[in-house]
């Protein structure tokens, strides 16, 4: 009996160490992973992409080609990773086999693969085809990013006066303020959202219209940061509206109601030009280029409209030209024969005739005097005076002149006027008004202009000094009283 518990027991040992053995095999199995990492859609190898399994053997590299090799790994099932910065971690599952290699391709793509384009932005305001808009506008809009990512917009501003794109890049926020419009012009404008990462989306368009211009009747200057700089308001000195930038120097406004347009001298280098705009500051154009405008100081030049609009009159030294506001048909219409410098000029187009002031090198030795578009002297209205003298305009039909003259008569190398009155003209008559009656001791009117009721004038008034602040005033030719300010710190006006 014994015998036979001794044989079982040696059998069962056996078995038991037989068991044992096979275990140890199976878990010291190992086997080997081969592969690449190649760009999605393209298969360019990647380089330095980090290649583990989980749980845990071991962790290596990509080769430049792409190429990747792990070995000794125990069997049995992992999951399989590629990683790299920038691009979407890749995960594969696979099973180790003792003595197998496996061969694993991965395909990354780049880590915002699956990044949702940003939302069309919806254009709140203005409305589409608003009007009468003003020339500040705050254009406001609606974005929004199915993934939340942070958004910039850009916008895109043009209009129907001509094909140029206005670009404003870089906004964070979802309103965008308008500035320097112009009036009565239809803007087209629309929005673009970018969230860094997708292609921009662009919004619909959107299209509005400022609004009308006042009907501004009185021009004039005013100097802002050492430039002369062209305004506009009505005849009760409101509504007021720059005309020509800051940046410029421009002065000696002169409207034409036939053409709506404004003409007036501009500095270009170290030359002083004609040019001419809308109303509303739009469309400035440059018409002179071959002659410039020039005299014995720049301050006191003048020029006219002629021929209804079409052309129009200006001084360079001693020489009057004629110039089509187009820029040609350039000619020469007057000469002064003791070559003085002609500084001003006014036209009466119904009766053709021209008016012009002349002086020396130092703006004395006036003359007043009346021409024919032929360039024949007609009639002398000043001469043989001391000081000085100018500002010369006339009547709407001609038979009057307006004009200033310093009756103190005193001459200086700084062109300095101490007791400047204005006075009207009457060609029918030859009699003389002094309108100044009851001018400020110790101050000048200069640069009038009729009103275009010819019932009151418009002009500048100014201490003595030379240096004070102009202002604008307004008097009653009828009562020659009741004279007023209109604009202050202001000159150069032209009212019609």
């Amino acid at each position: 009996m014994i015998k036979y518990i001794i044989k079982i027991v040696t059998v069962f040992t056996i078995l038991m160490m037989a068991s044992c053995s096979e275990d140890t095999i199976d878990l010291e199995g190992l086997g080997a992973i081969r592969g690449s990492v190649v760009a999605v859609g393209t298969n360019e190898p990647l380089e330095n992409v980090k290649v583990s399994t989980n749980p845990s053997s071991s962790t290596v590299f990509t080769d430049a080609n792409g190429v990747y090799v792990i070995e000794n790994i125990p069997s049995g099932d992992y999951s399989l990773s590629a990683q790299k910065e920038g691009l979407l971690a890749q995960f594969e599952a696979v099973s180790i086999i003792a003595d197998r290699e496996l061969e694993i391709v991965f395909e990354m793509d780049i880590e915002t693969a699956g990044n949702r384009p940003p939302d069309a932005a919806i254009l709140d305001s203005p409305t589409d085809n608003s009007i009468d808009q003003p020339l500040e506008v705050d254009l406001v809009w609606t974005g929004a990013d199915p993934d939340d990512d942070t958004l910039t917009y850009t916008v895109t501003l043009r209009s129907d006066e001509n094909s140029d794109v206005e670009i404003f890049e870089n906004i964070t926020d979802t309103t965008y303020a308008l500035t320097n419009l112009s009036y009565k012009v239809k803007y087209f404008w629309q929005v673009i959202s970018s969230d860094g990462i997708n292609d921009p989306v662009n919004s619909s368009t959107f299209a509005f219209e400022t609004m009308s211009p006042p009907n501004n009747r009185i021009i004039y200057t005013r100097f802002v940061n050492g430039n002369s700089v062209i305004y506009s308001s009505n005849e009760q000195g409101e509504t007021e509206i720059q005309l020509t930038s800051e940046t410029k120097n421009s002065f000696r406004p002169r409207r034409n109601m036939e053409t709506g347009k404004i003409a007036f001298l501009q500095s270009v280098g170290s030359q002083t030009h004609l040019f001419t705009m809308n109303e509303d500051g739009s469309q400035i154009t440059q018409v002179t280029s071959q002659v410039s405008v020039s005299g014995f100081n720049l301050g006191e030049i003048d020029f006219s409209w002629s021929d209804n609009g079409s052309k129009l009159l200006f001084p360079n030294q001693d020489k009057l030209y004629s110039i089509n506001v187009g820029g040609s048909g350039l000619t020469l219409i007057f000469q002064t024969a003791n070559g003085n410098l002609i500084s001003e000029v006014d036209k009466n187009d119904n009766n053709n005739i021209i008016v012009l002031k002349t002086n020396n090198l130092d703006g004395y030795d006036v003359e007043i005097f009346t021409i024919n578009t032929s360039g024949m002297v007609l009639e002398t209205v000043v001469s043989g005076v001391t000081g000085a003298a100018g500002s010369v305009n006339l009547s709407v039909d001609g038979t009057k002149l307006l004009y200033c003259q310093d009756v103190s008569g005193f001459e200086s190398s700084d062109y300095r006027q101490l007791d400047s009155h204005l006075f009207i003209y009457d060609f029918n008559d030859s009699s003389i008004l002094d309108i100044s009656i009851e001018k400020p001791a110790g101050t000048n009117d200069l640069d009038a202009r009729f009103s275009p009721n010819e019932a009151t004038l418009i002009f500048v008034n100014t201490s003595n000094d030379g240096i004070s602040q102009k202002n604008i005033q307004t008097m009653s030719i009828i009562e020659i009283a009741n004279r007023a300010d209109l604009i202050t710190d202001a000159s150069m006006a032209d009212w019609e």
